[in-house]
């Protein structure tokens, strides 16, 4: 399969922790980028990692209108904004302009294995039943429909990956156990998936070469597994008490108890077999420690 030109204009629609990994993907490739951002902040010229870049006002439906003719020139776009309100933002405000871009060769947006809903514990694959009951993976489910029928109706080059649960060094299980943030709940038969930024990055640099247009990817690491099986290792490795745990019963309505209700193992195969993915972190105990490692090495 012929290669992406090392030259791009990507266009990143929120520029967090995951579009961040993936630039440093790309810089550590060689790639040159011509690098276009938005957010909620209405600062224009900005830098990152030695990239001098522009940034563009972008909340809900308002935004700067200086943004278009980038969007009408992007090769790359990543959108990492979560849909609200059984509405995707990035599409209903910038609908024409996508479609209007020939020059684009990959669209990505991050989606979340929240739109599968409760299977029991059970394995889960992207021909998987979505049966999403809350309102999360519903949004999701929606915004996934909305950019697919870009893919089928106006053959833009859409990917779609679901991701599982993210940690980073930034954003860690031993961050919030030094921070007493951790709410350990026991509930039996209770699995999920999770995935390092770092391998989040890799991943969508993979897809820029190896993925097809309208496919949808898991994002997990090899080993599923309860939130109770992550905490005691965490405890392990920092040698700090175990948190008391708290009961299913007593969480209140919202994300909380929606992650609770949600008993999935989430199947990352076809990042393996049609990314040509070698995970940096397999499972959570080679991130754990990693990460571990460098807070003691800073």
């Amino acid at each position: 399969m012929k290669k992406q030109s090392k030259s791009i204009n990507l266009v990143c629609f929120g520029f967090g922790l995951t579009a961040q990994y993936f630039v440093r993907e790309l810089l550590k490739n060689k790639y040159k980028i011509n690098l276009i951002t938005t957010s909620r902040s209405k600062i224009l010229n900005k830098k990152f990692q030695n990239i001098n870049y522009k940034n563009f006002h972008f909340e809900d439906y308002r935004f700067d209108k200086k943004i278009i003719k980038y969007i009408l020139s992007a090769t790359h776009i990543l959108i990492s904004i979560p849909p609200r309100d059984r509405r995707d933002f990035v599409i209903e405000s910038f609908y024409n302009e996508i479609i209007s871009n020939k020059k684009i060769k990959w669209l990505a947006y991050l989606s979340s294995t929240s739109v599968y809903g409760n299977h029991n514990g059970k394995w889960v694959n992207e021909n998987s039943r979505l049966l999403s009951i809350n309102n999360t993976g519903i949004n999701r489910i929606v915004a996934e429909n909305e950019w697919l029928k870009l893919y089928k109706h106006q053959l833009v080059p859409t990917r779609l990956f679901r991701l599982s649960g993210i940690y980073s060094p930034e954003r860690n299980i031993f961050l919030r156990l030094a921070n007493g943030q951790i709410r350990f709940v026991k509930k039996n038969n209770h699995f999920f998936s999770r995935i390092h930024v770092a391998d989040i990055a890799q991943i969508l640099f993979q897809s820029l070469t190896y993925s097809k247009p309208g496919e949808i990817y898991n994002v997990a690491d090899n080993k599923p597994s309860s939130y109770e099986e992550t905490v005691l290792y965490a405890c392990k490795l920092m040698g700090v008490k175990i948190p008391q745990s708290i009961l299913f019963n007593d969480l209140k309505e919202g994300e909380m108890k929606d992650f609770y209700n949600d008993s999935k193992k989430v199947n990352n195969k076809k990042i393996k077999t049609g990314l040509k993915v070698k995970l940096y972190f397999p499972t959570y105990k080679e991130g754990l420690k990693n990460i571990l490692k460098n807070i003691f090495d800073r």
